[in-house]
């Protein structure tokens, strides 16, 4: 989740507008995600493609309308997203399953309404999306200097005891809410035994 320049912010956000507003407009039932998501939230622009979660029965329908935009689309052979490139090569991920989980019309429907560059999408419930970051932290892949300003930036959007439910099973996701309360970053959690998500 580095930085990147203006010029490189500015080309996805333009990529994030078109793929955004042609997915509303076809009745694609999505929320914005990802590093897109936590900049539209307040977090700093770290961006390296655009990030959209929705239903894997709605992935055909988005293929095929960003076809219709003018991207090329390839399936890889992951078996919880597709993706998408535009004319200069900026990637847009359809995710349908994150977290191992699959993404849901109760997830979709917790989403937001938030203006990005001038443009009106649904973005992620803060807590779905910090979930969605923290949960595939694996021994392989456990960068917490990253996450660190993306979830400071957002802390008091989310709900953090609904967090440490969920994460809990995993040590990885569970230590980094430690790491925060400990830098105080959060208050102390309260986790509860509920922990459905998404």
């Amino acid at each position: 989740m580095g930085s990147h320049s203006h010029e490189v912010t500015d080309a996805i956000l333009d990529t994030l507008k078109r793929a955004g507003s042609g997915l509303k407009e076809a009745g694609v039932r999505f929320a914005l995600a990802g590093g897109c998501a936590g900049y539209a939230r307040g977090a700093a622009p770290s961006l390296h493609d655009v990030d959209f979660a929705l239903l894997e029965e709605d992935v055909p329908l988005a293929l095929k309308t960003l076809e219709g935009l003018g991207f090329r689309t390839a399936r890889p052979p992951e078996d919880w997203l597709v993706k998408a490139f535009d004319e200069e090569g900026v990637l847009v991920d359809l995710i349908f399953s994150l977290a191992e989980r699959p993404v849901t019309e109760a997830m979709l429907a917790r989403a937001e309404p938030i203006n990005v560059a001038a443009l009106s999408l649904p973005v992620l419930e803060a807590t779905d999306l910090v979930i969605s970051w923290i949960m595939p932290l694996s021994e392989h892949a456990c960068d917490y200097g990253s996450l660190l300003p993306m979830v400071r930036a957002m802390r008091e959007q989310v709900d953090w005891d609904r967090v440490a439910s969920v994460v809990a099973p995993s040590p990885y996701a569970s230590t980094f809410v430690t790491l925060l309360e400990k830098l105080r970053i959060v208050a102390p959690t309260n986790p509860t035994s509920d922990t459905s998500w998404p």
